[in-house]
């Protein structure tokens, strides 16, 4: 494809080149190296999208699909010579149907504009970030993502009916389900799910929603150690019928929130867990107290706090979602976000922590996660660049013998393609380049992402 191509078969609104490209488009929220791209295309509708993959494939020009570019592992960043493709003008709602719980919307839509939107219906959409403004339904979409209350609803894979998708010569895959039940054929649209764009660009996306809760009550639990935390999970999942969130925030955790925002201390004084506990429920009742007073009475919780206010729920949260501000000041930083099956869990981030500060004295790190869902964050730093491969080696290697997985929500990307065999076997990953071969045999979408 040569800009006199794109100009005689594209308009000039849809793409931007040489010195209107802004550095916005040069890479994601990870750490892999950043590249202008020379061309930004930008399309407004499917039949757009559709015309620029059909012109890629002709001349073998790569692109790289972007969204709210908030990835961790690199997929939407630039490589060289590639183009970028962002949705970001492919933001529209589309349509909402409150009786049958469905919305649809556009590939570049972010997260929060879907959330809105389903409130004004007194619904909700409960997949959550604290990306929530910037990530979008065609990023949650290609990663799988996972978010704060998987408990309760499940990953992005659950809460997708149908979606719309371009492939990379061009044809349109529309599987427009809006059915809870559907057995008609193969279920392609599981092909886009979580394989990164590698296979085809997402368009327009069909989320279920939910009634929304009438009353949602919120927890900050101080823990003195981890088998507490996993007590305290298996009573919550007994006691509390909406139970939806479970976020267990370690010591080091809470030290860099007070350290890095000057926020204050939840409790009188420090303990080694913190448990950020939500329910959900359509009625007023004391599930949440009961349950709180039970561990207490057991020995199980040093202390909790329950929100009183919906102000005070959002402060509950803030220190959740402060992750970015101390990535910020972390930077540069390696992130990882692994799943370990909760009864490893204790064994893996007690010996992990020795490990990583044994082999890199001036460590500096942060462990938080979902725990429910086995899903581990953690984030760390020497302040030196060489030292990211060696920590990352050393953290997923550990993970995998534990039985866990390099990635549980980021996806693999560029970043952690190098161990994706430590978790795939050969034949899984000879699979997914046979998939890639028949779907994208001039590899234009998203080379060297995955595999």
């Amino acid at each position: 494809m040569t800009y006199g191509d794109m100009r005689d078969s594209l308009s000039d609104d849809l793409y931007l080149s040489h010195h209107d490209v802004e550095a916005r488009y040069a890479s994601d929220w990870s750490e892999a190296p950043a590249h202008l791209p020379e061309v930004v295309l930008r399309p407004r509708t499917i039949d757009d999208l559709s015309s620029m993959l059909s012109l890629a494939q002709q001349s073998g020009q790569r692109l790289v699909t972007q969204g709210g570019r908030t990835g961790l592992a690199g997929g939407a960043t630039p490589q060289q010579s590639e183009w970028a493709l962002t949705t970001e003008r492919m933001t529209k709602i589309l349509s909402l149907d409150p009786i049958g719980k469905t919305i649809t919307v556009e590939a570049g839509a972010s997260l929060q504009s879907i959330q809105e939107a389903a409130a004004e219906h007194d619904l909700m959409f409960p997949l959550d970030l604290g990306a929530r403004g910037t990530a979008t339904a065609g990023g949650i979409t290609s990663t799988n993502a996972g978010g704060n209350q998987v408990i309760q609803y499940g990953v992005t894979r659950q809460l997708i009916l149908g979606l719309t998708a371009v492939m990379p010569d061009g044809r349109i895959m529309a599987q427009d389900n809006h059915l809870l039940k559907n057995n008609a054929g193969f279920d392609l649209k599981q092909l886009l799910i979580g394989t990164e764009g590698v296979l085809g660009v997402v368009a327009t996306v069909t989320f279920r929603l939910f009634p929304r809760r009438d009353h949602v009550k919120t927890a900050f639990c101080a823990m003195a150690d981890f088998d507490g935390v996993t007590s305290l999970l298996h009573m919550a999942g007994k006691k509390l019928m909406g139970l939806s969130s479970f976020e267990v925030l370690w010591d080091d955790y809470m030290s860099e929130i007070i350290s890095v925002t000057g926020k204050s201390e939840i409790f009188d004084k420090r303990h080694p867990f913190t448990i950020l506990l939500e329910c959900e429920s359509s009625t007023d009742n004391d599930e949440m107290e009961q349950l709180l007073a039970s561990a207490l009475e057991a020995g199980i919780l040093s202390d909790a706090i329950i929100a009183t206010s919906e102000a005070q729920r959002a402060h509950f949260w803030s220190y959740r979602d402060a992750i970015a501000e101390i990535l910020s000041d972390m930077a540069p930083n390696v992130n990882f976000d692994i799943g370990v099956p909760i009864t490893k869990m204790k064994e893996f981030t007690t010996d992990i922590r020795q490990e990583l500060q044994t082999a890199f004295p001036t460590i500096r790190q942060v462990t938080f996660g979902h725990i429910g869902d086995g899903n581990l964050h953690l984030s760390c730093t020497t302040g030196n660049v060489a030292d990211q491969v060696p920590i990352e080696d050393l953290v997923f290697k550990r993970a995998t013998q534990m039985g866990g997985t390099i990635t549980a929500e980021h996806g693999i990307g560029i970043l952690k393609k190098p161990w994706l065999d430590t978790c795939r076997t050969a034949d899984e990953i000879a699979m997914m380049r046979q998939l890639k071969s028949l779907l994208d045999p001039a590899g234009i979408l998203n080379h060297g992402r995955v595999i």
